[in-house]
């Protein structure tokens, strides 16, 4: 594997672990504050995350080795408003700057695993913003976001709202490798 693909996927791995984990730091702040559904949204994504972060590691399968892995994502609790926002700089920051750069790297570079596990990623962030921004208009006006089941593609982390998908949008995983968070 080029080095460069290597450094994105180490890079997008540490980014995505750390987001699995402060979103769910932050449902818990959200139950706290009595948003139920915010916390709910916060704990799927967080697997939609694991997922992300599953998939680049296992395409470094073959780059053993010590690496130090510095990831962009904030620090902190704030209130259910603060971290929605804190998510939705987070998403948009892979959107619109990292994945974009790191799954033409890896086109490039001929990298079709990676490339494969960034278009995943990529595509998911996309839902995960959109999602996250509905909640905080919610949470400023008061109120929790109404939300049904939300679905997780446990292959490649598709999110979407209601029923599953007979096959996923982005990896055409069966409806039987969906996770639900109801």
């Amino acid at each position: 594997m080029h080095e460069m693909t290597a450094s994105h996927l180490r890079s997008a791995y540490g980014g995505e672990s750390m987001a699995h984990m402060r979103y769910i730091k932050w449902g818990e702040v959200a139950d706290k504050d009595g948003f139920p559904n915010v916390a709910r949204l916060f704990r799927a994504v967080s697997y939609a995350e694991q997922v992300h972060a599953n998939n680049h590691f296992a395409e470094l399968k073959n780059q053993p080795g010590g690496y130090s892995v510095t990831a962009g994502g904030g620090f902190g609790i704030g209130t259910t408003s603060e971290n929605l926002q804190g998510a939705i700089d987070g998403e948009l920051h892979e959107v619109n700057g990292m994945y974009p750069v790191y799954l033409e790297a890896a086109r490039f570079q001929l990298e079709k695993g990676a490339e494969r596990s960034f278009f995943w990623a990529l595509s998911a962030e996309r839902i995960h913003a959109a999602m996250y921004q509905e909640a905080k208009q919610a949470v400023d006006g008061g109120q929790d976001i109404e939300l049904g089941p939300v679905q997780i593609c446990d292959l490649c982390g598709y999110t979407t709202e209601g029923e599953i998908p007979e096959k996923c949008p982005i990896c055409g995983a069966t409806r039987a490798k969906f996770t639900t968070f109801a």
